[in-house]
């Protein structure tokens, strides 16, 4: 599957999420201390935009119910068995680029 670019690492600082879609899905681009990862952008809890969270000690938090998932894992901060599924993440230059099925 190729990497296609998603957005620009110059717009996603230190410690933020950023939402992106690829056709209508929704994936949470985290940068956390410099090191980029990309979980689903859906909440498992009520389907909150999890794009649209802050970063928190490596979790990125749902806006809705603030519940916490690992960046790098996608593991519930809760109950690690709940997880979100994470997709390979590229940087070219100043190209965030995204390797989704």
């Amino acid at each position: 599957m190729p990497f296609i670019p998603v957005g620009k690492l110059s717009s996603l600082p230190p410690d933020s999420v950023m939402e992106v879609l690829v056709g209508h899905q929704p994936y949470a681009i985290c940068n956390v201390a410099g090191s980029i990862h990309a979980i689903d952008g859906v909440c498992l809890h009520r389907g909150g935009p999890l794009g649209q969270g802050q970063i928190h000690g490596g979790h990125v938090v749902c806006p809705y119910h603030m519940w916490e998932f690992d960046c790098r894992t996608g593991a519930y901060d809760y109950d690690p068995t709940k997880r979100l599924a994470t997709f390979p993440v590229r940087i070219e230059g100043d190209d965030i680029l995204l390797q989704v099925p």
